[in-house]
């Protein structure tokens, strides 16, 4: 399949480089030119815009950092939504606002394209390992035609609705659990200190409580305090959270710890902790 791709950061890159292994044909496009070259001697073309990359491709991938750059990169001068053919499909994979996916929802269908969400779950060493947990929302006919490229980047897709916000909203949801759960780890992991206990004792235990790659990674990494370099930024957890709070009350949804998170996050920013995991809090 002839596929597009913008956004080369940790994820990006990683996810690219699978779509190359399974024999799809990838032209990508990064404003930094160098990571785009980096994998051109993997089989890559490299594109001089969005549009050029989004040129003869069934579908252009998006893995950015928030609404404005999908909004910029899509819609601005020489943007994918100038080069995408009508019957071609821009898939979202970033994590975006729900209103957002609506937006670009609509606006592709007045262009007679196609849009599909595909957030993921996971961390860069999940995506460089093939092991995302792919959340897949759209028509029905257009996400079924895309399986094969959500099968070559994940090891599992989960189809969150007919309609693309849907993925968004459960990304979000998801994002606001591990985000909870790394409040607890850190509140915990204090009380263990001062009571004297081994974090990896206590790590252990939650370990066999929970059994999940989430409690296990994000914990070994609070245990170590190995925040540095960032699988996930804190501002980009601090965004998350803003973005399910702003869900929440378009639902009309009161979700009070959200709230807490998102004020400990700013604290986490205010300390200087921008750039670190956000575990970190």
């Amino acid at each position: 399949m002839q596929i597009g791709f913008v956004g080369l950061g940790k994820m990006g890159a990683a996810i690219a480089r699978n779509l190359l292994r399974a024999g799809h044909r990838v032209t990508l496009y990064n404003r930094t030119r160098d990571k785009a070259e980096a994998l051109s001697s993997e089989g890559a073309r490299v594109a001089n815009s969005p549009a050029e990359a989004a040129q003869d491709s069934e579908a252009v991938f998006t893995m950015l950092s928030d609404d404005h750059a999908v909004d910029e990169i899509v819609f601005g001068d020489r943007g994918i939504a100038s080069g995408l053919k009508n019957d071609a499909a821009h898939v979202s994979s970033s994590t975006i606002s729900v209103a957002f996916a609506r937006h670009l929802n609509a606006a592709h269908a007045e262009r007679r394209q196609a849009f599909v969400s595909a957030p993921v779950f996971g961390r860069p060493e999940a995506a460089e390992n093939k092991k995302l947990i792919v959340l897949a929302a759209g028509a029905t006919e257009i996400v079924e035609r895309f399986r094969p490229l959500f099968d070559a980047i994940g090891r599992q897709t989960f189809i969150a609705g007919s309609e693309p916000w849907q993925a968004n909203a459960v990304k979000l949801c998801g994002n606001f659990m591990i985000g909870s759960m790394l409040e607890t780890f850190g509140e915990a992991f204090a009380a263990m200190r001062k009571a004297d206990i081994s974090h990896h004792l206590f790590l252990e235990v939650m370990n066999e409580l929970f059994g999940s790659p989430v409690y296990r990674n994000y914990g070994t990494t609070i245990a170590n305090e190995n925040f540095d370099p960032a699988g996930f930024a804190l501002r980009l957890g601090l965004k998350d959270v803003r973005l399910v709070l702003q869900m929440a009350e378009e639902f009309s949804v009161p979700m009070p710890f959200a709230s807490v998170l998102r004020d400990h996050l700013i604290s986490g920013m205010a300390n200087g902790q921008d750039e670190l995991d956000w575990s970190s809090i």
